[in-house]
């Protein structure tokens, strides 16, 4: 317990303004078109091959799981599947993919509870809150080493699985100490287009999962994980500005500060390929002999993850600013087919010329706002430029609920689900739904 002379920790304020905060009708409807988002992306995320080996790790073949301590081998297949085909959301100012963390650990742990849609949105928001104001505190250091998803994710999975529990505050504040404990997920994935990133978000929320099921029985954790020293910041963060976690407490939820992403690839791809697919409009997809040079300008964490002229793999081109740009010039679009074996044989002349370059006013702006330009020299001296401080999909270009209906009916259906239309329907009606419909993962 805190005295009254003492300060709360970090954790335990971050978990009273969750618990404190209003959830209007409106709230629990935007959190439903996240959850459709999320969970349209855990079973398009099926159909790829990396899906397929987690699927087979996790049922062993067709078959579910039935062992009792599944909820948290599920949290982690449902993350890592979410994960996998970049098309989940993001929040720009923590750098955190909260969707991919935050409902997979609620979603089995709601449906093994019993538990109904109002609650299980009620905890989608907290958790989303969470996981997000954890990594508007890290600094931008941090993200040049460790994957904010992986490091903050487990805080806000916890977050949403204490509450779905009922959990006290005592309770909350040792979930979310433990759980952060788990905090890590490297970038060097990147080096060779390994399949690890997705481990982050399932180990994110199965960390979260575990660590609320053993604070229900009294298992203790660090209070001031945070702050602490020896805690999440002075261990990974050499320029925390932990003053941001609790900043701006009458903000709308962070869940409606959340972009969507209609693209899927790396966000930090997506202000260049709106800037690009307005370009290849204006220029009817003029060929690359007509282009003397393309020159991306956007900010140093974009560069850093997604400076890549040559994409050897699928994976390797949804982290590629060139090869995003290239294709989006090229074909007037970007879709789950641009990355394959022949869209990037397609791309690759134009994208291997193209230049990246971290330029103002977009790199002082980050993370605030995630912008870019794109310049293209016509070989006859013409030039042609398209500038964005945003893209489609974030909070000031939003998504229609239309669209993101639309999107994540065709990502089920790369998935092979069967009705997803009337799944998507089922979500959407969770506001007022005694019940979590039954995902098939494994059909």
């Amino acid at each position: 317990m805190t005295s009254p002379s003492e300060q709360p920790s970090l954790t335990r304020q971050l978990v009273r303004h969750a618990r404190a905060k209003e959830a209007t009708s409106d709230d629990l409807a935007m959190a439903a078109l996240f959850v459709l988002d999320a969970v349209a992306n855990t079973l398009g995320g099926r159909a790829s091959d990396q899906g397929r080996k987690l699927l087979r790790w996790a049922g062993n073949g067709p078959t579910p799981p039935t062992s009792p301590f599944d909820t948290g081998a599920h949290a982690l297949l449902m993350g890592a599947l979410t994960h996998i085909l970049e098309t989940d959301d993001l929040h720009r100012a923590s750098v955190v993919h909260p969707g991919c963390v935050v409902v997979p650990a609620a979603w089995p742990v709601a449906l093994r509870e019993g538990i109904g849609g109002p609650a299980f949105l009620r905890a989608v928001l907290e958790g989303f809150e969470v996981t997000t104001r954890v990594g508007m505190g890290v600094g931008p250091a941090h993200y040049r080493i460790w994957h904010n998803t992986a490091t903050c994710g487990p805080y806000g999975s916890a977050m949403a699985v204490a509450t779905l529990l009922g959990l006290d505050e005592d309770a909350t504040v040792h979930a979310l100490g433990n759980a952060g404990s788990q905090s890590s997920g490297f970038w060097e994935f990147l080096e060779t287009g390994a399949m690890t990133k997705h481990l982050h978000a399932g180990h994110a929320a199965q960390a979260g999962v575990q660590s609320a099921d053993l604070a229900a029985l009294g298992f203790t954790g660090p209070p001031h994980i945070l702050e602490g020293d020896k805690g999440f910041y002075k261990a990974a963060c050499p320029d925390a500005d932990i003053s941001r976690v609790m900043s701006s407490p009458d903000d709308p939820w962070q869940l409606v500060l959340t972009s969507m992403k209609p693209w899927p690839s790396c966000r930090h791809t997506h202000p260049a390929i709106d800037a690009s697919l307005e370009l290849s409009q204006r220029l009817h997809h003029a060929g690359a002999d007509e282009l003397h040079s393309v020159t991306i300008e956007t900010y140093q964490a974009a560069a850093d993850v997604c400076d890549r002229p040559h994409a050897a793999s699928e994976y390797e081109a949804k982290f590629s600013l060139q090869h995003c740009v290239a294709t989006a010039l090229h074909d007037g679009a970007v879709t789950l087919t641009s990355f394959d074996d022949a869209a990037r044989v397609k791309a690759r002349r134009l994208a291997s010329g193209i230049a990246v370059k971290v330029m103002e006013p977009y790199a002082s702006a980050y993370p605030r706002d995630w912008g870019s330009a794109v310049e293209i020299v016509m070989t006859d001296g013409t030039v042609h430029r398209e500038e964005r401080t945003c893209a489609k999909g974030d909070p000031e270009a939003a998504l229609t609920p239309p669209e993101v209906v639309e999107k994540a009916i065709g990502l089920m259906e790369f998935g092979g689900v069967a009705a997803p239309k009337k799944l998507a329907e089922a979500i959407l009606a969770l506001p007022m739904a005694d019940a979590l419909p039954t995902l098939p993962l494994w059909s």
